[in-house]
């Protein structure tokens, strides 16, 4: 069964400390080796700073275009991990050894899969 795993982290204001970067990012690099060695990764990416995110919504047919994220929030979404495991207890455990659990959140979520129309 497929699910995402969801990374929330409040996001970073003003310059990071490269020691600590260097600290996080070397615990990603691990858990990516992981998560490829055990053949679960299906795939996974780091997203951008909301500050660089555009919301599109339609309003009475029209598109409405807004600089930013959805809502204003301590944390925001700032990756994930889509991972083909057997079950949910398969899924919290991979969640679990996230630097992101240790950081912030790791949402777990099943994928919902659907039938294409013949």
């Amino acid at each position: 069964m497929r699910y995402m795993l969801l990374i929330y982290t409040e996001e970073q204001t003003g310059a990071p400390d490269p020691a600590e970067v260097e600290q996080v990012m070397g615990e990603y690099w691990a858990y990516e080796k992981a998560v490829a060695d055990a053949g679960v990764k299906e795939g996974s990416d780091a997203l951008q700073p909301t500050t660089t995110a555009t919301t599109v919504r339609l309003k009475d047919g029209e598109r409405l275009v807004t600089d930013g994220p959805f809502a204003e929030t301590r944390e925001v979404l700032g990756g994930y991990y889509l991972i083909d495991v057997p079950d949910l207890d398969s899924a919290l455990e991979w969640a679990a050894r996230c630097p992101g659990a240790k950081y912030g959140a790791v949402e777990v979520r099943p994928i919902m899969e659907f039938d294409e129309p013949e």
